[in-house]
């Protein structure tokens, strides 16, 4: 098996983590750059993540041009992986979420911030993307490379992109790594949506707790990923390549 099946196999497991730990699901999506292409990433058809199936997986050109001989639609916003890899060389993964947990912070002016350790890679700064100040009034689905890149440009260096009444975007180092943003970014904004109904003051994580989190994060990675992916039911795809 190549590196490249071994990269699908993550990819199709990722589908499911992420439709099983609730981050996505009839809609969202997962996407891995190519291994030796940075030109080039891969990205399921159209198809519900939790039934994403290795054969579902199609390989895109940055400007969202599908390079597979499949006969297959494509996601509409496939421009959102693309305009990220182009803009972040050193991102390899690439989520797009609608999870309903941090819809309230990407139409309210109180910012989304880290309030516990496991969801510190979020970082302290997360950018809000409305799509109306640039084109108006649309679907608000991001369905070109123009839409694309101008939300590339306001995730700028940061980890996450939140999307006006819409969901987020986030980018990684690797499928697990952007898998377990993706897996506590809703959990975190759940924690912090509780905290302020309580009233009183929130203690966000300091910028220096969040670098040091940084510095550790991907020491325990493969454990998260072993247990996600056996909650949703795919050892025997873990296994395919042990």
């Amino acid at each position: 098996m190549s590196d490249i099946d071994r990269l699908i196999n993550d990819l199709v497991i990722a589908n499911r983590i992420l439709a099983n730990e609730g981050v996505v699901d009839a809609y969202g999506h997962i996407s891995v750059r190519h291994p030796t292409d940075p030109g080039r990433y891969f990205l399921s058809r159209s198809r519900s993540p939790a039934l994403v199936e290795t054969g579902d997986i199609l390989e895109f050109a940055l400007d969202g041009t599908c390079l597979s001989d499949k006969d297959a639609r494509p996601y509409l916003e496939r421009f959102i992986h693309g305009a990220v890899y182009e803009a972040r060389p050193e991102v390899q993964s690439v989520v797009h979420s609608h999870a309903y947990e941090v819809l309230p912070f990407t139409i309210s002016s109180v910012p989304l911030r880290p309030v516990f350790h496991t969801a510190s890679q979020m970082g302290a700064h997360v950018p809000v993307w409305d799509i109306e100040n640039k084109f108006g009034d649309t679907n608000l689905l991001v369905v070109n490379m123009e839409q694309g890149r101008d939300l590339a440009r306001c995730l700028a260096g940061d980890r996450v992109v939140l999307m006006r009444g819409h969901g987020f975007a986030t980018g990684g180092n690797s499928i697990a790594d952007v898998v377990k943003t993706a897996v506590y970014l809703p959990r975190n904004a759940q924690v912090l949506m509780d905290a302020v109904r309580l009233g009183g003051t929130v203690k966000y994580l300091s910028d220096g707790e969040i670098a040091t989190r940084a510095a550790g994060w991907n020491v325990e990675l493969a454990r998260g990923w072993d247990y996600w992916a056996t909650r949703a039911g795919c050892g025997e795809l873990l296994r395919k390549f042990a």
